[in-house]
């Protein structure tokens, strides 16, 4: 009955997971449907609404061109007109200009011309409705210059002293075939470009070079068009922000006019060259289309929320499931504890251990170091009592001279002994005091003094091959002769029980100063572990494996390296252990020319 219970759980709850999997993934869908259907939609209608705002604007601007063109026609007959007046003539004429201001302020207010001034032959300015600038010349300026010679109405734009520019229309008075002077009538469009600036983003108008003449933007006016463009403040990181939040869906803009993406419109005017470009901003269609986009955001936000709201359900439902499981992860929370507890007490146990091993490991190195001095001090005592049985027996004989060579010799071990107590407690410290320049092949011929008691004491055949010339390092002596006589104790011990013993010692100089032992025992079967403290592969009692870690500790001092390898490896047999050392003087490569001896 259990069983049947638990299949049924274990069924209800993969239904579940199925439902839920499967809700999960209406969901997905919905966003993705979402994603797709927002990008779709507002890349549609900023296309539509776009063009729309595009073809307004062209229509706008046709309509600011024929206003333009109307004002300019307007004033254009004013100098015709006024070149044939008869006052105006008579005081060209008799040089009597008292009425001529007057004539031409009349004249302003029946036509409406921004300005009238009256020149006479010579340029100078003897009539004008504005009086402080009467007597001024203007002999070369084009307005008085270019109807001279055309003889007809001419058009000018010129820049006025307050850095705008100024449109006249100028033409010559003549009066019975001979020129009596100019009449200069000026056009106001300021008004125009200000009821452009009330309507539209910004408008500029070009002359036929190029050149700006008139703009809502008063800091464009004789700019090239990208010239103009250019001239904004430099936007901050919010203003950055901003504009990529609002370009993201609009189509590539035109140009940018402070800070914001524009479509730029250019119509031409049928007049001397002259183009209107209108700069009109996405702002427009950007509202119409965040309208409908805030319409269908908000239809799946309500789908979204349904959905949500049955996960909600469901998750109710569970939590429920949950909370009947509860009990048990409280009962596995209170054996966690307990476990924990037992753990923490292991630890602290371990810790008692951890501090009886390193104690422990302080006696063991007192140890290696009694069993070092032992080791190292075994052949100056050996030695020692061959030469003072010796020195007995020639004592006896009556041969005190030569005894007390044997005497000399066994002082000079006693100073070695010293030595090598004193090499051993500095040897944690890595280094000696006594270094000076060595000759290699002395140090091994104080060594094989040292022990020739041994290797005498058995029939061995010992081949030493040495230059003859020096082989300088830089070490301290006592303590390589301590290398080579652990080398040469190794490889007596090696060819115990061998028929035929034999070692051979090779002195060699290349880049680096060589020596070699090499014997024709049975080799060395691990390798690896053989420079380790206290590895040895004799009897007990018989070596403490030492030797050749301290040796290769000292070596490592002298900025050198102790190698060794099975002759095996070159066709024969034994070990070959091999003292690298760096010359004394680097630059000498001289070939060794070896000698049996």
């Amino acid at each position: 009955m259990q069983e049947d219970d638990h299949a049924a759980t274990n069924g209800d709850q993969r239904t579940g997971r199925a439902s839920r999997w499967g809700l999960r993934g209406a969901i997905a869908l919905l966003l993705v449907a979402a994603a797709a259907t927002i990008w779709f939609t507002n890349a549609w209608l900023t296309t539509r609404f776009s063009e729309t705002t595009r073809v307004r604007t062209e229509l706008r601007s046709a309509l600011y061109t024929g206003n333009l063109l109307s004002e300019l026609q307007r004033t254009s007959v004013v100098p015709l007109l006024l070149a044939r007046d008869p006052s105006l003539i008579l005081a060209l004429s008799g040089n009597n200009f008292s009425g001529s201001s007057a004539r031409l302020i009349s004249a302003q207010k029946e036509i409406g011309a921004a300005s009238i001034r009256l020149l006479d032959a010579s340029g100078r300015l003897v009539g004008s409705t504005d009086r402080n600038l009467l007597g001024k010349n203007y002999v070369q300026e084009p307005f008085f210059v270019e109807p001279l010679r055309s003889k007809d109405t001419v058009f000018n734009v010129t820049t006025n002293p307050q850095g705008g520019y100024e449109f006249t229309y100028s033409r010559a008075v003549v009066s019975d075939g001979r020129t009596l002077g100019v009449v200069v009538v000026g056009t106001d469009l300021t008004p125009l470009v200000r009821s452009w600036a009330g309507i539209s983003d910004a408008i500029a108008v070009t002359d036929s070079e190029g050149n700006i003449i008139l703009s809502t933007e008063p800091r464009w006016r004789g700019l090239t068009l990208p010239e103009a463009l250019a001239v904004r403040s430099a936007p901050s990181a919010i203003s950055r922000a901003f504009q990529v939040t609002a370009d993201w869906t609009s189509p590539a803009a035109d140009a940018y006019l402070q800070g914001k993406a524009v479509m730029q419109a250019e119509t031409r005017i049928p007049f001397r060259g002259w183009k209107m470009i209108s700069f009109t901003t996405y702002d427009s269609v950007r509202e119409r289309v965040n309208a409908v986009l805030a319409l269908v955001i908000m239809g799946f936000a309500i789908l979204l929320a349904a959905a949500f709201y049955l996960l909600s359900r469901r998750a109710r439902v569970e939590s429920a499931a949950y909370m009947r499981e509860s009990a048990d992860l409280r009962a596995l929370n209170m054996r966690l504890t307990r476990e924990i507890a037992e753990r923490e007490r292991v630890q602290k146990e371990l810790r008692v251990a951890e501090q009886t091993v390193q104690q422990s490991s302080k006696l063991a190195a007192l140890g290696e170091m009694s069993a070092g001095v032992s080791h190292e001090l075994n052949q100056p005592l050996a030695a020692m009592k061959t030469y003072l049985a010796g020195a007995r027996l020639l004592l006896q004989r009556g041969r005190g001279e030569e005894a007390l060579s044997s005497f000399q010799r066994i002082d000079d071990l006693v100073e070695r002994m010293g030595a090598i107590t004193r090499q051993l407690k500095s040897y944690a410290r890595k280094g000696g005091e006594a270094f000076e320049p060595v000759d290699l092949r002395a140090a091994l011929s104080s060594a094989l003094v040292m022990m020739e008691p041994q290797l005498r004491s058995r029939t061995i055949r010992l081949q030493r091959n040495a230059p003859r010339f020096p082989v300088m390092v830089y070490c301290d002596r006592i303590r390589l002769e301590q290398i080579i006589i652990n080398l040469l104790r190794n490889a007596v011990d090696a060819i115990k029980g061998i028929r035929d013993p034999a070692i051979e010692i090779t002195v060699s100089a290349g880049s680096h100063a060589f020596l070699s032992v090499r014997d024709n025992g049975p080799g060395v079967s691990d390798l690896e572990n053989l420079f380790e403290p206290f590895f040895t592969t004799k009897t007990p009692g018989e070596g403490t494996g030492l030797g050749l870690a301290i040796s290769s500790g000292i070596a490592a001092d002298f900025g050198g390296r102790l190698t060794a390898h099975n002759a095996s490896d070159e066709g024969g047999k034994g070990a070959v252990f091999e003292l690298e050392l760096p010359l004394l003087d680097p630059g000498r490569k001289t070939g060794p020319r070896m000698a049996a001896e």
